[in-house]
Parts: C-alpha cells; structure tokens; sequence
C-alpha cells in the first residue's frame, strides 16, 4: 500500500496493490500493520455501503458524540470525496480536501476524527464503502451546509441546477454556527 498525505496531513490518500490477471484482481484494503507504519492507528467498529444517482451530494457529515474517523473507498462508479477540518485549533480549520475516488482507480482516502464528510456523484450510479471507527450515534450527528461559502468547496456539479440533497443536508449548519472539536 502506497500512503500520500494531502494539503491536510492528517488526511491521507491510499493506494493498494491490484494483482490482476485473467480471472480479475486481488486487493487488500486495509491492513493494521500498514496502517501503523503509516502513522494511522485505528480500530474499525461498523462499516457503511451507500448507493447514489449521479448528481446526489450526500454530507457533509460528522458526529460530535462517537466521534468517528473513515476509510472511504467507491466499489461501483466514481464520487468526488471531500473532507472538512473541524478542529478549532487546527492549522487547517475550516480547510477541504476533495479527490475523485473511483472503483477504477481503487484509491481509498484516509479521513481522522475532527472532520466532517460527504460526496457528490459523478458517474450513474456509484456505490461508496466506508469503515468506521466508532459507531452511528444520530444524537450526536451533525451536518455541516455543503455549500457554505465560508468553507467555499468547490464541488465540480455537473449541472446548472442544484445536487440532489437530503431535506437533512439542505438544512446544514454554516461554520460559523457548527459544533466543533477542540
């Protein structure tokens, strides 16, 4: 596995060996000993599997209680991923990170505790794994606003009209006004 650190440090892009040949691929996705190596020490609790239409903007998310850090990968079409730092005394506060992660490209990103999460669809359909280090708590789950001009994501919309949102993410806190973590 191939670890590559962002604009953000702490989030990482991971790249795993495919061994292919006529009958498909083999990958591993995670591996504790790689992960240590890398500096990422986790232990996941739940795994998440989510299916979108293209256009769908799902997030951006983050629980404040059963704080909960993510490895994020596409197994069918392709999302453009994005991470939020939550933490008020960060270096990168209120900084983004965004990457096209693909079932073609098999590229996971690395997201810790302290930042909130979503996607947007690129491709038809794409189906979206993530691994959780705590579990889903939805007393302590929060929504930061996806299009918070604070934040100033720019998320690459396929369309002139808006993403398809949840009433949930539609009604997402600005920064300015969001729980955060220390």
């Amino acid at each position: 596995m191939k670890f590559t650190k962002t604009f953000i440090p702490d989030i990482q892009l991971i790249e795993p060996q495919v061994f292919q040949d006529k009958r498909g691929f083999f990958m591993e996705t995670f591996r504790s000993d790689a992960f240590e190596s890398a500096g990422i020490h986790v232990n996941f609790v739940q795994d998440n599997h989510s299916r979108s239409k293209r256009n769908s903007l799902r997030g951006l998310h983050y629980q404040i209680k059963n704080t909960q850090a993510k490895l994020v990968r596409v197994i069918a079409g392709e999302v453009f991923d994005v991470a939020v730092d939550l933490r008020r005394d960060s270096d990168t506060f209120g900084k983004w990170v965004g990457v096209n992660l693909s079932a073609e490209s098999k590229i996971q990103m690395w997201i810790p505790k302290g930042f909130a999460h979503g996607f947007y669809v690129l491709s038809d359909w794409a189906e979206v794994l993530y691994k959780a280090s705590d579990y889903y708590a939805p007393e302590g789950e929060r929504t930061l606003l996806w299009n918070d001009p604070q934040v100033g994501i720019d998320w690459p919309l396929q369309s002139e009209t808006d993403p398809i949102v949840s009433e949930k993410d539609a009604l997402g806190c600005p920064l300015r006004k969001a729980e955060l973590f220390k």
